[in-house]
């Protein structure tokens, strides 16, 4: 029994190594096989399922919808991967407090109530980390799946740095564009819509 069982391991071994290396032949002029496309071309062709995460510099027409002095409006939740003590569940701390984002200046020192939120910097550099095009490829990149963001279109991850040190400002406080029309505080796990100030 023994011998019949590696006799039929044998074989089939030798099947599978034969079956590796039969070439397959076809006629270049009528060939229907189709080629195996690169990950990167899948990924191009495919842009509104995932985010394109690169650090660019803002472009002109971010820069002007991003620029100016925000309130923060209101609540709109949470996270659903973790919960930010100090805010959850009211988050009402932020409500009416300010930011300010210009181009050779960002404060967040209107944001009173939290030490540990006390920025100014002078010529702060300000990029775009990630790019996702719809509420899918957003909830891929971010694992955010909060009703009340309303996101449909692009959405725009700023990252704000000290353009001495190259030092990012806390991840604990990050902005998302939403297609250069809503502008989105993430404190920690908290999710604010804010409100441009226009003088």
């Amino acid at each position: 029994m023994k011998k019949t069982i590696l006799a039929c391991m044998m074989i089939m071994l030798m099947l599978a190594s034969a079956c590796g290396n039969v070439e397959k032949t076809s006629n270049p002029n009528t060939s229907s096989e189709l080629k195996p496309e690169t990950q990167e071309a899948i990924i191009q062709k495919n842009t509104s399922d995932y985010c394109t995460v690169d650090r660019i510099s803002l472009d002109s027409e971010t820069e002007k919808y991003f620029y100016g002095t925000w309130k923060v409006e209101k609540l709109l939740g949470f996270a659903n991967s973790y919960n930010d003590a100090s805010e959850y569940p009211i988050g009402q701390k932020f409500i009416g407090d300010k930011i300010i984002i210009e181009k050779d200046f960002f404060s967040s020192k209107g944001l009173k109530k939290y030490k540990k939120y006390q920025y100014e910097l002078k010529n702060p550099l300000y990029q775009i980390t990630a790019t996702c095009y719809n509420s899918d490829s957003f909830y891929r990149y971010y694992k955010i799946d909060n009703p009340d963001l309303h996101i449909n279109d692009e959405i725009k991850a700023i990252d704000i740095s000290d353009s001495s040190t190259k030092m990012s400002i806390p991840v604990s406080l990050s902005f998302l564009a939403v297609n250069n029309d809503r502008l989105i505080l993430l404190s920690e796990a908290t999710i604010f819509e804010l409100k441009k100030i226009i003088d």
